[in-house]
């Protein structure tokens, strides 16, 4: 049960960035954050669930996150009330960046800890 939750847990944080990141402009969730720390942070806490989850391909999670904050970037073209910045991207992948070391730092200590057992 857990396992099934921490493997949904990180595809449901990208749907919700896609939405806030696709939605029209007035359906963009708000809070008192200044917006780049809600996108860094969002892409932090994204690539730090994926991480942990799937810590054999952290390499690979950290390359796909890091050219998703681009591709994510990208798909505002879709909507026409949001535009495409790429200033917005590098705070996304630096966000995401972030959460790779994250996640990493975290399996690095789950893998010492376990052989100590």
């Amino acid at each position: 049960m857990t396992r099934t939750l921490l493997k949904t847990l990180p595809w449901l944080v990208l749907a919700f960035v896609i939405f806030a990141t696709v939605s029209p402009i007035e359906m963009r969730p708000h809070d008192f954050l200044p917006v780049n720390v809600d996108r860094a942070g969002a892409f932090a806490v994204m690539a730090f669930l994926f991480v942990i989850t799937y810590p054999r391909h952290w390499k690979l999670c950290a390359v796909l996150l890091l050219l998703g904050a681009g591709g994510i970037e990208l798909l505002q073209f879709i909507s026409p009330s949001r535009h495409a910045n790429p200033d917005d991207a590098l705070i996304k992948a630096a966000g995401a960046a972030i959460g790779c070391v994250a996640g990493w730092g975290v399996n690095l200590l789950r893998t010492r800890t376990a052989a100590l057992s």
